[in-house]
């Protein structure tokens, strides 16, 4: 039996269906515009297309290979300073950029210096992928939430200045608790894996052909260097919005 989902008619209706739906329940919901379901999933839908088509050639290379990690990157920077700054996204680029970096980085380098993760194209861009993306997330839930706890309750933020606290100390003592729960979905997944899900990459190394074993340890490396790398980023973050160099327009 085929374990590997086949195009179809029946799987492009699934796709309309669960699309519609969710933009349906987001917009009567008023949880937000319908459309942005809609945009996101076509978006997705083009992008898979086009990295399917380039993919092959680009893993035949390690030169393309490094830029098609470094562009994931860019694309990340640039989702999260606009999630962040909104239409001041320039202005904050450079810092989401940093957050991201400082877990991405430590994380990639430990784990292809180390030898766990082989120095080959086809396995560097998921690794890369994935711990870029959980970066990118975890910036952008932490800054949000820090600017928003921020202006919310920035009588205590004026308190705490008149108490004797410098302006960084005093961001942090406000926005620092809230902005931590930008962990909570990777905590989360890491806590129940194999209870309540098998994530991507422990399926993907199955169909791929390797044991159950192995694919235990290859998703096992994947979820604790997402916290890992997700801590750092929310912690750069966090200390960004205090020290005021990420701020809203």
């Amino acid at each position: 039996m085929n374990a590997v989902i086949t195009f179809g008619p029946a799987l492009v209706a699934v796709l309309v269906v669960l699309a519609v739906a969710g933009a349906l329940v987001v917009r009567f919901g008023g949880l937000a515009r319908g459309r942005t379901v809609l945009v996101a999933a076509v978006r997705a839908v083009v992008q898979l297309a086009l990295v399917s088509l380039v993919i092959t050639a680009i893993l035949r290379s390690g030169w393309l290979t490094g830029l098609f990690v470094l562009l994931m990157f860019g694309i990340a920077a640039y989702t999260s300073a606009r999630r962040i700054g909104g239409s001041g996204a320039a202005r904050v680029l450079r810092w989401a950029a940093t957050a991201i970096a400082a877990g991405v980085a430590p994380v990639l380098g430990l784990v292809l210096a180390a030898g766990v993760v082989p120095f080959r194209p086809i396995a560097v861009v998921p690794i890369a992928g994935i711990v870029i993306g959980g970066a990118m997330t975890a910036t952008s839930q932490a800054a949000r939430r820090a600017l928003d706890e921020l202006k919310a309750r920035h009588g205590e933020y004026e308190a705490a200045l008149a108490l004797g606290f410098t302006p960084r100390p005093a961001a942090l003592e406000i926005c620092r608790p809230s902005a931590g729960q930008a962990l909570i979905p990777a905590l989360d997944q890491t806590r129940t894996v194999g209870l309540v899900t098998l994530p991507g990459a422990y399926v993907g190394v199955l169909l791929g052909g390797a044991s159950p074993l192995q694919a235990g340890m290859t998703q096992v490396l994947v979820l604790i260097g997402l916290v890992a790398a997700e801590a750092v980023s929310v912690l750069v973050a966090v200390e960004l919005v205090a020290t005021g160099y990420v701020r809203r327009p």
